[in-house]
């Protein structure tokens, strides 16, 4: 009866903490998503009271604000050594962002992409994802790193220049910049949000990823399953939302280049963050899913690429894709 007792005792405490790891990082991914919108507003707003021209602000804080928690998360688990978790929430990242909220949204109403902004968008953000898929085999390094950000320096300019080119009436620039219209002269107060935002991201991550290692090594999976589904799916969360609200308010540009700006800042800088704060080699992911993301990135572009529109069919193919991928992640 002693052994059996101890048993059980032991059995409700590993529940118990295994609970307790979950709640941790539903907590956390809340703060995150919570936090992260402030840090946009705030930044893209200060920017505009700062004069910062509209076209920068619609073309680089969309994409880059959609991937805000994907990056802090991956920037804070390479300081704490998880890299399994950091490169994984990336690579995860992006195929959530595909195959779930490009995906789902085209469910709701079938993804018309018309805008030349969206269409100039779509070669440079697929370009991104496979230089980063190229470069992790073998693993990331410091070098590779210096390939990364220049990469992402060169991307950031095209945005900004094919952002001017566009027209006035381009949806994507005017609904991003419209967003965060707000009163010239009233910097300070949006600076302090950005501020806590970005405060408050940091803290959400570092309850995130020690949450996620106990919980892999209490369910006994790996770190890097883990960061490849739990976590990528929760730091993917807001983009999930802002691409199906754009979808049935008929907003496509806004569903599809959200999608493919964040994909580029999570791929470029994502991969490049890692790098530099290991400072060493940082081991690949599981083939499969660099695979997967390679795959279906180039299988969303042709999508779209032929007749300008992602159908319910096709997005039913990159959902069963994924569902179909998920098990081999567990290895």
């Amino acid at each position: 009866m002693g052994r059996q007792e101890s048993c059980r005792r032991f059995s409700l405490a590993r529940d118990g903490r295994v609970a307790g790891n979950i709640g941790g990082v539903l907590i956390s991914l809340i703060v995150l998503i919570v936090a992260g919108d402030q840090f946009v507003v705030g930044a893209a707003r200060a920017a505009r009271a700062l004069l910062v021209r509209p076209t920068i602000v619609g073309a680089v804080i969309g994409g880059l604000g959609a991937s805000l928690p994907a990056l802090t998360v991956s920037s804070v688990a390479s300081i704490r050594g998880s890299t399994q978790i950091a490169v994984g929430n990336l690579v995860g990242s992006i195929v959530v962002n595909v195959s779930l909220a490009l995906a789902i949204a085209a469910l709701v109403a079938p993804m018309r992409v018309d805008s030349r902004t969206v269409r100039r968008e779509a070669p440079l953000s697929l370009a991104s994802v496979l230089l980063f898929a190229l470069l992790l085999a073998g693993g990331l390094s410091v070098t590779k790193g210096v390939v990364l950000i220049t990469a992402l320096v060169l991307a950031a300019l095209a945005l900004v220049g094919t952002a001017r080119l566009g027209s006035a009436r381009d949806e994507l620039g005017v609904e991003v910049t419209r967003f965060f219209e707000q009163p010239k002269g009233r910097p300070t107060r949006e600076i302090i949000r950005a501020v806590a935002g970005m405060s408050f991201m940091l803290a959400g991550a570092e309850v995130l990823v020690g949450s996620a290692s106990r919980l892999a090594e209490r369910l006994s999976v790996s770190q890097e399953f883990i960061g490849l589904t739990i976590v990528a799916m929760g730091t993917s969360a807001p983009l999930v939302a802002i691409a199906v609200q754009a979808a049935r308010r008929g907003n496509h540009d806004i569903a599809v280049g959200s999608v493919l700006g964040s994909n580029l800042f999570i791929a470029l800088a994502g991969g490049a963050l890692v790098t530099f704060l290991v400072g060493g080699t940082v081991s690949v992911v599981d083939t499969t899913a660099v695979w997967l993301m390679a795959s279906v990135t180039v299988a969303s572009w042709a999508f779209m690429a032929r007749g300008s529109m992602l159908s319910r069919w096709e997005a039913a193919i990159l959902l069963i894709a994924y569902a179909a991928t998920l098990p081999f992640f567990a290895r």
